[in-house]
């Protein structure tokens, strides 16, 4: 197989800690994000995506400047936003965003463009969700004209037209734009058309269910004309490894439900239960949870089953202490990685 990409994401989650009560500054956990990059890239990790939000209960409201400083702080890791909200944003100013922090990591920068699982952002910047499809569709337009083309037309219906402007700075290497697909087939065929890497976000049911999308979108990119052997498709999903597989299960619980009930409240879903939960970790669902050999007999069936180029672990999902956040992070990269990569060759 090709070499195959491990990583992380987050979204910098703020939660209180579920035992104590308590709950730490936006300020801390921003600092402690940038140390997760920082020891991301130590262990020998391939990336990290930190995601855009506008909610109380995350700090990362601007993925792109907690990636910048990191940037000087790393050398190897590639450094993304999972995902940066298009659809309310400025591609003019994404792309400069990024071809800064493209100039700032020597070419390790990547956006990964989506429409974001959630509203807020939409009502705060000014735009109306009846457009909810097209905003995204004619800004990914003009981010890929913007990346391609020093001097850019556009018309359009979501912002002002441009006419022969230029927009700078250029990038010296060339700056990555994946497109993030919750699981809708319009969104995989049009990261197929544009010839733009695929990004599925895994984060319930059967992993292998995904397959159709990854095989919806080879045969569209190849239909395009696009070159196969350029085509790349990540995967991320939520979970958590520690040395003691039961310890591990134990210790993760507590923050998955804490998530899972503080967003079912607001979407009318059930409380979150130990059998859904016990379900998830199983090798037929979509948490990664464990010590590393069953965390990488999962990830390893992940990849071979649906053909991809890399797995990120989404960590930590709910409140979990700073310190396991980062072993998980570390075993990652100095234990899952590794035997990833033994058991592919097999």
């Amino acid at each position: 197989m090709k070499n195959i990409e491990i990583g992380i994401t987050t979204f910098a989650e703020v939660m209180e800690d579920p035992v104590t009560g308590k709950i730490g500054t936006y300020d801390e956990r921003i600092k402690e994000v940038i140390e997760e990059i920082v020891l991301a890239d130590q262990v020998g990790l391939d990336y990290f995506g930190v995601g855009e939000h506008h909610r109380k209960d995350f700090a990362a409201s601007s993925p792109h400047m907690i990636l910048a400083a990191a940037a000087p702080l790393t050398k190897h890791i590639i450094l993304g936003s999972a995902v940066t909200v298009l659809s309310s944003d400025d591609p003019v100013r994404v792309y400069q965003n990024f071809a800064t922090l493209n100039a700032l990591s020597d070419g390790r920068a990547e956006i990964m463009a989506g429409r974001g699982s959630f509203i807020e952002s939409f009502p705060l910047f000014g735009y109306d969700l009846k457009d909810y499809d097209v905003l995204f569709s004619e800004k990914l337009d003009l981010l890929v004209k913007i990346r391609d083309q020093e001097i850019v037309t556009f018309k359009g219906s979501t912002r002002s037209n441009i006419e022969k402007l230029g927009v700078y700075p250029r990038t010296s290497k060339p700056l990555t734009i994946s497109v993030a697909v919750g699981g809708t087939p319009e969104s995989v065929m049009r990261a197929a058309r544009y010839g733009l890497p695929l990004f599925l976000a895994i984060i319930g049911g059967n992993p292998m269910a995904f397959k159709p999308y990854v095989d919806l979108y080879k045969k569209h990119y190849i239909a395009h004309g696009h070159d196969a052997s350029k085509m790349f498709i990540s995967v991320h999903s939520h979970g958590y490894v520690a040395l003691n597989h039961d310890e591990a299960v134990k210790t993760y619980f507590p923050s998955m439900s804490q998530a899972m009930n503080r967003i079912g409240k607001e979407r009318g879903w059930a409380p979150y239960t130990k059998a859904q939960y016990d379900q998830a970790r199983s090798m037929t669902g979509a948490l990664y949870v464990g010590d590393p050999d069953y965390v990488s007999k999962k990830i390893a069936q992940t990849i071979l089953g649906l053909g991809i180029n890399r797995f990120a672990l989404h960590v930590p999902v709910g409140h979990l202490d700073h310190e396991l956040v980062k072993s998980s992070i570390s075993l990652m990269g100095t234990h899952v990685k590794p035997k990833v990569q033994e058991l592919l060759k097999k």
